[in-house]
């Protein structure tokens, strides 16, 4: 079983290669998805324990357009 600390760094570092994959900047997926450009460089940032709600990530991942699961996969980060 995963540590939570491991599971939040697999998201952070989904999100932000599904963002990049998407050509899309921090600033374009915080407007995009209504959360703040300060909040989404958090979220991406790995140095920093963070939590996030999983609404949270479901909305990120619609804005995305990608499967919720593709963000807890651990391959190609």
């Amino acid at each position: 079983m995963l540590k939570e600390q491991n599971i939040c760094l697999i998201v952070t570092k989904n999100i932000k290669k599904y963002r990049k994959l998407k050509h899309m900047s921090q600033r374009q997926l915080a407007i995009k998805s209504g959360y703040s450009y300060s909040y989404i460089k958090k979220l991406e940032n790995e140095k920093e324990y963070k939590t996030f709600s999983l609404q949270t990530i479901d909305n990120i991942s619609k804005t995305l357009q990608i499967d919720i699961k593709c963000f807890f996969e651990n391959s190609d980060i």
